[in-house]
């Protein structure tokens, strides 16, 4: 340090690493070079609050009193001069040393080794890691060549610091009459920018726009929207939420429902999420669609993160809104956010509410629950497979269409189980496109003439999620696709008389003959009332829907083979056996099982040869005709 007596100025020098520090941040942080004015404004939203913590602790209040507090900014695009001003705390001469003089002390080399660190990984230097180690104010050298702060804190004298950031800086003793802060530079020709004031609105409406304090450019106030989180509950209004939820999500329509949360204990934070009313369709099909975004962080009322995803698990980041705590510092870095444990327990803490709060919808207002659950329910059942802490709760909110159900209604694996056959054992579920096609799936129609339940699974999602719930309430899911289905306890009802077991053996061994490896085997059924055959998996088997969607998405997977169930009391079934005794040697015998098994496989989309599969029902309807002339 040196000292020039006569004027009183006194000359610091910087720290060897704090050299190191500047130069980066002067000549080669340019990435965000806007982030300068949320630092400022930031430590002047700080100042305040501190003094305004005074006034609201301290049993006498602080001499001064300058009336609003508030941060004023003034600009001069011709003279490209910048000047942001607080009447908060100030600092002593001891305080700018310590505050702006050392930046943050042991952080400057933890800060120069990240930028080591990053270079050499290839990523750049990204003048957001600024905050993480107390060097915020430092980044008002990305757009200056000098910078003079004036302050005055109450009971010290004003103090006058300057710095060019090329490892000096001088401190002198001035005359300031009010308490607060000022700092003043000229911009650079290449940041004139920042001169223009609706640029300089711009980023404090995107940073900044709900801190405490009012923020005024060029005597204009800028934050003129409420930071409505912080409000008591019941002061919010209706009117008012919506147009806040317009303004973070940018939607044109009004929010389904908002969340409104205060919390204070191991973490404190307050909160104000949203649903949408709908869902993009890239957000519900497309991977990886929700990894980038999330709500909107803040500390002390300061933007962070603009999409924060580190706040919510990725199932649940469709939700929108703003989260706000005091447990975390005001210039905290991306990297700080990823790693934090107060992070960690504010997304726990979140998750564990808005799966409550999808409760409290379901019980409370089941219609704006189904319209909910229609635009993000495929969404919310990704998180089954992710979130197991909360794996039981979600499949609480899970709701299905199902045979039993009018289109549009759906019934949850509560009510399915409690609607269950006194004799039942197994959660039924049938897989598909579209409800439709399902209701009229030959593997539907035993359960439909005993009035047996089956779960409708239309959303491409469920075919991947619900299997993987395994059982419920001690009760299997099972696919009624699959060979295992337990018939043994229902009493058989066929329309019609059945072939005798030595009438149908013949029939299933033609079959078996006839289709060879293309099927794994050909059995009786005891499902099928009005269809002559269909097609079931076995035990361990994929279900037809996952294959398909796997060939879909380009997955090379060769169709598993299925088992053939034969109808023993269909009429084509018992044609084919008369055929049988006549002469098992008649060529419409064997083209006839083809035709029903390719028919199986039209029904699920396998069909290899369409045009083969006309070509032959055209040759057995020309010989049914020429039999029925003679």
């Amino acid at each position: 340090m040196s000292e020039n007596r006569q004027s009183g100025v006194q000359e610091f020098e910087y720290k060897a690493e704090m050299k190191q520090l500047l130069h980066l941040i002067v000549h080669s942080l340019y990435t965000h070079p806007e982030i300068f004015l949320r630092e400022l404004v930031s430590n002047a939203a700080d100042a305040l609050s501190k003094f305004h913590f005074r006034q609201l602790t301290e049993s006498e209040s602080p001499a001064e009193d300058e009336g609003e507090l508030k941060i004023s900014i003034t600009v001069d695009e011709e003279k490209r001069s910048f000047v942001i001003e607080d009447n908060g705390v100030g600092m002593s001469e001891d305080e700018l040393i310590a505050n702006l003089g050392t930046v943050a002390r042991s952080g400057t080399l933890g800060f120069l080794q990240t930028l080591k660190d990053r270079q050499q990984e290839g990523s750049g230097i990204d003048a957001s890691l600024i905050g993480q180690f107390g060097v915020g104010f430092y980044s008002v050298f990305m757009v200056t060549d000098e910078v003079t702060v004036e302050t005055k804190a109450e009971g010290s004298p004003a103090c006058r610091w300057v710095s060019s950031g090329e490892g000096t800086y001088t401190i002198e003793t001035v005359e300031r009459e009010h308490r607060g802060t000022t700092i003043s530079f000229t911009l650079r020709e290449e940041s004139k920018e920042f001169a223009e004031s609706y640029r300089l609105e711009a980023i404090i409406r995107k940073y900044s726009n709900f801190v405490d304090f009012p923020i005024y450019l060029d005597n204009k106030r800028i934050n003129s929207v409420e930071a409505l989180w912080q409000k008591p509950k019941s002061e919010l209004k209706d009117e008012e939420v919506e147009e806040f939820y317009k303004f973070v999500s940018v939607d044109y329509q009004e929010p389904l429902a908002h969340l409104h949360l205060s919390l204070e204990g191991v973490v404190s934070f307050k909160a104000l999420l949203f649903l949408p009313k709908e869902a993009p369709v890239d957000m519900l099909y497309q991977q990886g669609s929700l990894e980038n975004h999330g709500p909107q962080l803040y500390v002390k009322k300061v933007m962070i993160q603009n999409e924060c995803k580190e706040l919510l698990p990725e199932y649940l980041r469709f939700i929108k809104g703003v989260v706000d705590t005091e447990d975390l510092p005001l210039n905290v870095s991306r990297e700080v956010v990823q790693n934090s444990p107060v992070m960690a327990k504010i997304r726990q803490i979140l998750t564990s509410k808005i799966i409550a709060w999808f409760e409290t919808l379901a019980e409370e207002e089941p219609g704006k629950f189904q319209q909910f659950y229609k635009a993000f329910g495929p969404v919310i059942k990704i998180g089954l497979n992710t979130d197991f802490t909360n794996r039981d709760k979600l499949i609480e909110l899970l709701r299905f269409e199902s045979s039993l159900k009018e289109e549009g209604e759906y019934v949850t694996l509560r009510e399915y189980v409690t609607g269950m056959k006194p004799d039942q054992k197994e959660i039924y579920y049938l897989s598909g496109d579209n409800r439709r096609q399902l209701l009229s799936h030959p593997n539907l129609e035993y359960f439909r003439k005993k009035g047996i339940e089956v779960l409708l699974l239309v959303d491409p999602v469920d075919v991947f999620v619900i299997p993987s719930i395994n059982e419920y309430d001690e009760k299997p899911l099972k696919s009624i696709e699959k060979a295992d289905i337990d018939f043994a306890a229902e009493e058989e009802e066929k329309e019609g008389e059945a072939l005798a077991g030595s009438m149908i053996e013949p029939v299933l061994k033609i079959f078996r003959e006839t289709l060879g490896e293309k099927v794994e085997d050909v059995v009786e059924s005891r499902r099928l009332v009005n269809s002559p055959v269909t097609l079931v998996g076995s035990k361990d088997a994929m279900d037809t829907q996952v294959e398909r969607m796997l060939r879909m998405m380009n997955k090379e997977t060769a169709p598993g083979k299925k088992i053939l169930e034969v109808n023993p009391s269909h009429p084509i079934i018992k044609n084919l056996a008369g055929l049988c005794v006549l002469n098992d040697k008649n060529p419409i015998i064997p083209a006839t099982v083809r035709q029903l098994f390719e028919g199986a496989l039209l029904l699920e989309g396998g069909i290899e040869d369409p045009a083969e599969f006309v070509s032959r029902m055209n040759d057995i309807i020309e010989a049914a005709t020429k039999t029925s002339k003679s």
